[in-house]
């Protein structure tokens, strides 16, 4: 069967179609919009505009699979629509304006679908996964290959670039006071308190695009911590963006420029917090674990 995959997060609505069978799924294609709809939540309010806007997009999902007569769909929602205080009001809109059920996953199942879909190409038995997304930032540690602790923390690229930051890029300044806002809720995830890990596995949008601008600059896969400040560094602004910083932004991140440095900060944090010297990208998260754990499961 053909099946359909809606991810409406703080960042990027996407859509992935899979065939499922005999157990197995195959992606056949994505398509995503950067809507940004953590920028739409004003002082815990998810505005009628942000309402509007995912209306459209999920429209324009729904009439897409129409025409190929695929009528097995999911569709749900992480941080931009759970953590807004007008939530379930703003869900339900978008529900029946659209006929699309919306289903709103709590952090810390994300945090599990997080794992779910990260474990199956990883190597190590113990680990730490971070998924920074665009409103807030999910830590997964594990051992035996198995989830061991985890958390979701109200923190993301998106919320920290819209609080935190006036122009396309921070300036030094305000990555000092992102760095502070980070440092700050880490140390409130207190069951992490203590931990040390030599690795980061980094899953989501936020680190495939830090991956990639690492990899522009650097000509390598594998980020280093040490590398990983500099890096920011880099790319604070500081009155005017010089040609090759902006060859590399638009080589490597033309739809994320906007985020990628407050994402960064996080991870760079991250690594401080943990102790980690190296950070590696997984290309599987939260739709992935999504798959496995809801879809699959029930295919088999």
């Amino acid at each position: 069967m053909l099946y359909a995959m809606i991810d409406i997060g703080s960042n990027t609505v996407r859509m992935a179609i899979y065939r499922i069978e005999g157990g197995e799924a195959e992606l056949l294609m994505k398509k995503k919009h950067l809507v940004g709809l953590a920028a739409y939540v004003q002082e815990g309010i998810m505005l009628q505009s942000g309402i509007d806007r995912a209306v459209e997009i999920l429209s324009g999902f729904k009439a897409f699979l129409a025409q190929f007569g695929i009528g097995n769909m999911v569709a749900f929602t992480t941080a931009a629509l759970r953590n807004a205080a007008n939530s379930r009001e703003a869900v339900r809109e978008i529900e029946q304006r659209t006929g699309i059920p919306i289903r709103i996953i709590l952090g810390e199942e994300e945090a599990e679908y997080d794992f779910i879909g990260a474990i199956h190409g990883l190597a190590a038995a113990d680990g730490l996964i971070v998924d920074i997304g665009g409103g807030s930032t999910e830590l997964v540690a594990y051992e035996n290959r198995s989830i061991a602790r985890k958390i979701s923390l109200p923190m993301g690229s998106l919320a920290f670039r819209t609080k935190y930051v006036k122009g396309l890029l921070p300036t030094a300044e305000e990555v000092a006071a992102m760095r502070q806002a980070a440092r700050e809720h880490f140390a409130a995830a207190k069951e992490f308190a203590g931990l040390k890990f030599p690795e980061i596995v980094g899953i989501g949008g936020t680190f495939k695009g830090a991956a990639a601008l690492y990899r522009d600059v650097y000509g390598e896969d594998v980020m280093e911590a040490e590398k990983l400040r500099s890096l920011i560094d880099r790319f604070e602004y500081r009155g005017a963006i010089p040609e090759e910083q902006t060859i590399s932004l638009l080589r490597a991140v033309p739809e994320r420029m906007h985020t990628i440095l407050p994402g960064l900060v996080i991870a760079s944090e991250a690594a401080a917090y943990f102790g980690a010297e190296r950070l590696t990208y997984s290309d599987s998260g939260v739709r992935e674990g999504y798959l496995y754990a809801e879809v699959l499961k029930d295919a088999k």
